[in-house]
């Protein structure tokens, strides 16, 4: 009996491979590979990526990938942005010279990569002519997200079970209360032009926070190995023994610059304080002095506030 029969539901054959540039891409798994390399995409991610995909060499602008990707949720274009950068740094895209995802200015974003659709539906490259009659894969993204909903609530299941036991409470009592690692900062601004900045910002913090007494913060080295990365907070916070976990952004606009950051108690992901900072462009190292120390006069409050510091 073919899946799906017999029982109510609609039959949906397993979705394909297609390979884009030297990456092939899995969406019934949410997998990526490449040269014996594998990286699991998000559920953004992964809709994003088959968005493209589908039309290679075209223009899609913002407010098709908003719909398209982000159906039936309100977000704003910085919710694209974000996820691009994600999805560049997960491809190895370089912004500045692409060979995957070519940002146009104010407009949109264009796959400029080869793209080969699975065995059966075609065996050469996929061109911009043919690209809006290949339909099979629109539905993927979705099948994709309804199993990255299943992964989520195992993995909640999982966490809450574990967390209940004897075993992860003595794994917790060897962490350091007061522990934080700062993540490598995300560069939202239009092109990633100023990832030098964020990287900046990010050993900025990690400077001051370092010096606040009976904190521990690991070193830039080993926090920028993450950088990229598709790891969740909860294992990345196990690999380093901290507790709590700093992220944030950094977004340049004209002659202002936006950095937000956010800190979380890595056991269960809850965001215990999170700030955003406008700040005008004149000396940059002026302002991620400025925003460090903000950032850790309230860390440090928060983290004092909390009953586990104690």
């Amino acid at each position: 009996m073919e899946a799906g029969e017999g029982n109510g539901l609609a039959r949906v054959e397993a979705p394909a491979t297609l390979k884009v540039g030297e990456w092939s891409v899995h969406p019934s798994t949410g997998q990526i590979s490449r040269g014996g390399q594998t990286t699991r995409l998000d559920e953004r991610s992964l809709r994003l990526l088959l968005c493209l995909a589908q039309r290679p060499g075209e223009l899609v602008s913002i407010d098709e990938l908003l719909e398209q990707v982000w159906s039936g949720v309100s977000v704003t274009p910085d919710s694209v942005y974000q996820a691009v950068a994600s999805l560049r740094r997960v491809l190895g895209d370089d912004p500045k010279q692409p060979s995957f995802i070519a940002t146009v200015p104010r407009l949109g974003y264009r796959m400029i990569a080869t793209v080969v659709p699975p065995a059966g539906h075609r065996a050469s490259p996929i061109s911009s002519a043919s690209a809006s009659s290949w339909a099979p894969f629109r539905w993927a993204a979705a099948a994709a997200a309804g199993l990255a909903v299943v992964g989520a609530l195992l993995f909640a299941f999982r966490a809450t079970v574990a967390g209940n036991g004897p075993a992860s409470d003595r794994v917790a009592a060897t962490q350091p209360q007061k522990s934080i690692a700062i993540l490598p900062f995300l560069d939202l601004t239009e092109g990633m032009k100023e990832e030098e900045f964020a990287d900046g910002m990010t050993e900025e913090l990690i400077d001051k926070l370092s010096k606040i007494p009976s904190l521990r913060v690991p070193a830039p080295t080993s926090v920028f190995y993450f950088k990229g990365k598709q790891i969740p907070v909860a294992d990345i916070a196990r690999t380093l023994g901290v507790v709590y976990v700093l992220d944030g952004s950094t977004r340049k606009s004209g002659g202002r610059v936006r950095i937000a950051a956010r800190l979380m108690r890595a056991e269960n992901g809850y965001v215990i304080w999170s700030e955003t900072y406008d700040r005008p462009w004149t000396d940059t190292v002026m302002v991620q002095d400025d925003i460090a120390g903000e950032v850790c006069r309230a860390l440090q409050a928060s983290i004092e506030a909390s009953p586990t510091a104690r």
